[in-house]
């Protein structure tokens, strides 16, 4: 039996642990090879570990990562346990390790877009700090449903019941806050706190016997049995973004329109439109590899034949009349902006939006986010690197979308810098203005 997938994500401030908590994650269910553990334990010496592993190098994999002892790129990794003796609770996991430092929040973001679960590191010792406030309010952004607080080094404050409840009743006000924000249900209202020492191992992995007073679950006890909604494909429109025309050969008629389901499904024989060209056929025939199926289910990626020949070209979204999504020049978006040059009002940049690029000016800046307050300050004057704010971007060329909160694969894009090529903002669509 395949075991069902669980994304999610460790995000905090500097220090919280969050690699340490995913080395003693991997290190517990027996997940590291003999090679690593001996290249860990010989980059622990170097580092005066004395005989100790640091298990935080078993994510921290760039030698500059490795030499300052933080974590500056997302580090992804890889698990699975088999649950009960039963086989109940199995599960398959992938894990994005996230920057805590201010400087790598875009980090965050990337690692967060495709979570299930985020896993926010508090310092028992630190409490609550401006990071963990960005990170978790991101969290709701990116409508992540499920939200752990883990609060860390509890064997830096004795094990002490009081400190934790203090932390939990500290975050559980700056978390109600989010509750509304994003498309994660569970923010400010259902939210799971664990106090561990990652360090020792402490309610990760293993029950803490110093913390006998916590009769929650370990942290992968909660990450093998929360629930996670998979949606029928029939529960959302269907949208198939283009992303390459496989013109005739020679000697051939074949004409198909490769992509991936960015959502839904589409069958053979029914009736679809091509947008932004408002252009409607049926669908004659849909080919993969392996031949021909009758119906084509997200995340597939298939070649769509059509019954009619329709000028179609990269960039264009096929999808059902009676779903149709938006097509627009103009939008509002929430923008995390990346980029040590600041975005202002007027700015031009290139707009990657699925498989379809345009030009895109910003045409007003209509507020930021204060991550403490989560009160947006209107018509700042620009976005600096790390802020959140609402936008009003035109492009020279129509986007097919939906808003985030319906949709993340068509209500997401990102912003690039012709000139450099960089990226510096990701956007979270919100509407159409009127």
């Amino acid at each position: 039996m395949t075991l069902d997938l669980l994304r999610f994500t460790t995000a905090g401030s500097v220090d919280d642990g969050k690699s340490t908590l995913i080395g003693r994650l991997l290190y517990d269910t027996k997940q590291v090879f003999e090679d690593q553990l001996e290249h860990v334990a010989q980059a622990s010496a170097r580092r005066g570990g004395e005989g100790a592993l640091d298990l935080a190098l078993l994510t921290d994999g760039l030698r500059a990562e490795r030499e300052q002892g933080i974590t500056i790129d997302v580090a992804y990794r890889y698990f699975a346990t088999a649950g009960t003796a039963g086989g109940a609770g199995g599960r398959r996991f992938i894990i994005a390790d996230c920057p805590g430092h201010q400087q790598y929040t875009r980090n965050m973001v990337t690692g967060a877009s495709t979570a299930d679960l985020s896993v926010i590191l508090l310092d028992a010792r630190k409490g609550v700090l401006e990071q963990s406030k960005r990170h978790a309010f991101i969290s709701a952004l990116l409508g992540i449903p499920h939200l752990v607080v883990a609060v860390n080094k509890m064997d830096l404050v004795d094990h002490a019941q009081e400190r934790f409840d203090e932390l939990v009743a500290e975050f559980a006000g700056f978390a109600g806050k989010l509750h509304g924000i994003g498309t994660g249900t569970g923010m400010g209202r259902d939210i799971a706190y664990i106090p561990m020492s990652a360090l020792n191992g402490d309610n990760v992995v293993d029950r803490s016997q110093t913390m006998d007073w916590y009769d929650g679950p370990t942290l992968l006890e909660l990450l093998e049995n929360v629930e996670v909604a998979y949606d029928h494909p029939d529960d959302r429109p269907a949208r198939f973004p283009v992303q390459w025309v496989i013109r005739p050969a020679q000697g051939s008629d074949y004409r198909g329109y490769a992509g991936q389901m960015a959502s839904g499904a589409l069958r053979t024989g029914e009736e679809v439109v091509v947008l932004p060209a408002d252009r409607r056929t049926t669908i004659a025939a849909i080919d993969t590899y392996d031949g021909e199926l009758t119906e084509a289910l997200a995340p597939m990626s298939v070649t769509l034949r059509l019954s009619d020949e329709i000028d179609i070209s990269r960039g264009e979204t096929i999808c059902r009349p009676e779903q149709a999504p938006t097509v627009a020049r103009e939008l509002e978006a929430d923008v995390c902006w990346m980029s040590e040059r600041p975005l202002r009002a007027g700015g031009r940049y290139l707009i990657k939006h699925t498989t379809r690029s345009a030009g895109a000016v910003v045409d007003e800046l209509h507020d930021r986010v204060d991550v403490h307050t989560l009160e947006r300050a209107a018509a700042p004057q620009e976005l600096a690197l790390n802020d959140i704010g609402r936008v009003h971007l035109r492009t020279n060329a129509p986007l097919v979308f939906d808003p985030y909160e319906r949709n993340r694969r068509t209500g997401s894009f990102i912003l690039i810098d012709e000139a450099s090529n960089e990226t510096v903002g990701a956007g979270m669509i919100a509407a159409s203005p009127e």
